[in-house]
């Protein structure tokens, strides 16, 4: 347990733990209303985020939260306008996000020296403020998920029938979306912009494998994540590897292993 004896490590422990609690909660919400690329448009947004904040001498972080929260509203806002191509929403707020953020960081050569570190994940810039940061809008979204657990299932399930029966779906899918785009801005000093959307949806994948009800599996999704999480963060301390693509390996390891051990199961039987 030498690694522990790290501050750094110490807070990229503490804000992995919660970013695996978050994730996989988010995610199997996100897998089941089929926007499993939300995830990845969303942080290509954060990137622009980010890039604005290096620039202008802002925090990097909070500048990433308000632009992905706006993303994320136009994301909502376009699924409405396309409802039969709701992906379409999602592939332009995707190209904007991506070109604005190319843009931004062709416009200081400086930015080159921070950007690495947002785009793969680095547990040596989990910063105090970022971890009473990750804390604090974790535990919002906790709470958030816990209150409104009922009405985000019967939504995901039937967003026509839910609207009928008098869920305030309109709201909630807001509300939701900018959890979504809170959520990913959390988990990209850990995992990177480029691969926090993979932790989103590997868990989730792995865990509907082999659960038999909705809760199962999300429960079993956190439990996946947090093996991803920490073991990842304890291999890339060790071999000095970018965290957010050896927490990403550890997950997809995890889901190989769930399904070649049905492939088995299925042919002993």
């Amino acid at each position: 347990m030498e690694w522990l004896q790290h501050e750094f490590m110490q807070r990229a422990l503490l804000s992995g733990i919660m970013i695996g609690i978050l994730c996989p909660t988010i995610g199997i919400f996100v897998v089941l209303r089929r926007m499993s690329l939300i995830g990845d448009s969303l942080s290509h947004v954060a990137l622009s985020g980010v890039a604005i904040g290096i620039i202008t001498g802002a925090s990097p972080t909070v500048m990433a939260l308000l632009v992905s929260a706006i993303a994320a509203l136009g994301i909502e806002g376009l699924r409405k306008k396309y409802e039969k191509y709701a992906e379409l929403s999602i592939a332009i707020i995707l190209s904007t996000g991506l070109g604005l953020a190319v843009v931004l960081i062709s416009l200081a050569k400086s930015i080159n020296i921070d950007i690495f570190g947002y785009l793969f994940g680095n547990i040596t810039t989990v910063l105090p403020n970022d971890l009473r940061l990750i804390v604090l809008l974790g535990i919002a979204i906790i709470l958030f998920i816990m209150i409104t657990y009922r009405q985000l299932f019967y939504i995901a399930f039937d967003e026509v029938g839910a609207k009928v029966s008098g869920v305030p779906v309109r709201h909630l899918n807001l509300i939701f979306m900018i959890v979504v785009a809170v959520t990913i801005t959390l988990s990209m000093r850990v995992v990177g912009v480029l691969l926090v959307s993979s932790l989103m949806v590997i868990p989730v994948a792995t865990s509907i494998q082999i659960a038999k009800s909705f809760k199962k599996a999300m429960i079993l999704a956190v439990i996946f994540a947090q093996i991803s999480v920490i073991s990842g963060i304890i291999i890339s301390y060790y071999l000095e590897l970018a965290s957010g693509g050896t927490i990403v390996l550890v997950s997809v390891l995890l889901l190989l292993i769930v399904l070649g051990s049905k492939k088995l199961e299925r042919w002993k039987a």
